[in-house]
């Protein structure tokens, strides 16, 4: 059932039969229990986010359990307390209810509906003291842990460089996938360095008509090319004394690149329609999602441009290679959206949550941003959430698991190309052990991107001989 066996129960109840009997069905069940006869002797027990919830008979000798109802609501708000009614308490309870109370509980009842009762507030409680948690966590960071979130040692070592790199003036390259913070990455290299007080520009290369980029980049004089009516500062030397964020630099024209590779070795820059040079002094962070060598190889980007700028590189990790990251992004992501659309931050139930950690996120951190601004409007429904790619229906714990399981083998083949040997040792288990799991769990490789099915060999005899999956295609 989860973690809710972590979650202790306090079980108030002066019948000493009814407060036996309770205490056993619900210490079978997993819970930590402590019982007390009277609300007062358990009042000492009680403190703000604990990871307890309540049962409490509603008529006790001594205080009731209404009007201590009124002093745990007052310690802690969200502190579930399930109230114990007779038959002539039940409108009672239901008031009680309406003010506060998680749920009633009318006598005789079963140890099956205890139990479940109290797993259910076990299982919110958990939700709500981990919520609480994160958002305490987001709160105590600052600098540039406020801005690259996350616990991973992938996300560590981003910080790490970030943090080295941001106080030279070294040029950087970045690479990642589409939406994994590249502008985020290059934004906390300005705000970290002694350019901060300088301008950041970015550019997004891949969105500028050709037409127009050298004007984009390097300005142009009054009667430079037609429509040219007034002088425009280009976006290098508005750059000057900052950053300049060359985004999608792949897509940048062949012909631009000259231009701009001699621009960054004299740091000067030419405006469009006059051959006057114009110092610049500004710190280039260039962002690609395809690695910058291989296209000079094969002449679809400037080799010189490329040593260049390839001082220094930082590589973003995908999302689904650092889903330990998930819970604390969403969190994030949720208190934001909060903020922008004036509502409440909701609680994510468990079962949504195991669909983000299962989900593969080709759209990385910019979709589960999108996935957490539905959340908090309310529009995170079946047909939303079935669009962006994950389920709503109930799934088992283990099913969750090997779901989450299956989506790790097949990035990682797709990473190594379909090679198994090459996967196994990236994942640090023998190479049987994944022919055992590829064929347990059914692994897609064509959906790990490695172009074509892998052939599962059938018996531990045949996986033994040399024959191995062909290599498929690059990394995409």
């Amino acid at each position: 059932m989860g973690d809710d066996q972590s979650i202790g129960v306090i079980y108030v109840e002066d019948d000493d039969d009814v407060r036996i009997g309770g205490v056993q069905a619900l210490e079978l069940a997993g819970f930590s229990v402590s019982g007390f006869a009277s609300v007062e002797s358990a009042s000492g027990s009680v403190r703000a986010d604990m990871p307890f919830v309540v049962v409490c008979d509603v008529r006790l000798r001594g205080r009731s359990g209404l009007d201590w109802l009124s002093d745990l609501r007052r310690l802690d708000q969200d502190l579930p307390v399930i109230l114990i009614t007779g038959h002539g308490d039940i409108s009672m309870a239901v008031q009680a209810m309406r003010t506060g109370a998680y749920d009633f509980i009318e006598k005789p009842c079963s140890s099956e509906q205890l139990i479940s009762v109290v797993r259910r507030a076990a299982e919110k409680r958990r939700l709500t003291l981990e919520v609480r948690s994160l958002r305490s966590a987001l709160a105590d960071r600052n600098g540039i842990e406020a801005s690259l979130l996350g616990r991973s040692p992938q996300i560590q070592e981003v910080r790490r460089l970030v943090s080295t790199l941001a106080a030279t003036n070294v040029d950087v390259t970045i690479y990642g996938e589409t939406g994994t913070g590249k502008d985020v990455v290059a934004r906390c290299l300005h705000n970290h360095s002694g350019r901060r007080g300088g301008n950041y520009v970015a550019v997004n290369c891949g969105g500028l008509p050709e037409s127009l980029v050298e004007s984009e980049l390097f300005g142009h004089e009054v009667g430079a090319f037609t429509g040219a009516t007034r002088q425009r500062i280009g976006k290098i030397e508005y750059a000057s004394g900052g950053t300049l964020f060359l985004d999608e630099i792949e897509s940048m024209p062949l012909s631009v690149q000259v231009k701009l590779l001699r621009s960054l070795q004299d740091r000067s820059i030419e405006r469009v329609g006059t051959n006057k040079a114009i110092a610049v002094d500004c710190r280039v962070v260039a962002a690609s999602k395809v690695n910058l060598l291989e296209l000079s190889e094969k002449r679809l980007f400037r080799a010189d441009l490329y040593y260049r700028l390839g001082v220094a590189f930082i590589e973003l990790p995908p999302l689904r290679e650092r889903r330990e990251d998930i819970p604390l992004l969403f969190e994030h992501f949720t208190l934001d959206a909060a903020r922008r659309f004036e509502r409440d931050a909701p609680i994510l139930d468990e079962q949504t949550m195991s669909h983000l950690l299962a989900y593969s996120w080709p759209g990385n951190v910019r979709e589960l941003r999108n996935v957490a601004d539905r959340f908090v409007l309310g529009v995170l429904d079946s047909k939303a959430v079935n669009k962006s790619g994950f389920g709503t229906s109930d799934v088992s714990l283990p099913r969750q698991l090997e779901n989450i399981e299956r989506s790790i083998i097949e990035d990682a083949l797709r990473r190594k190309q379909g090679d198994v040997q090459a996967t196994a040792a990236l994942l640090s288990i023998p190479k049987q052990t994944l022919y055992d799991k590829i064929k347990r769990l059914s692994v897609n490789v064509d959906q790990g991107g490695c172009g074509r099915p892998l052939r599962v060999l059938r018996s531990r005899r045949t996986v033994g001989r040399t024959d191995r999956p062909a290599h498929a295609g690059p990394d995409s």
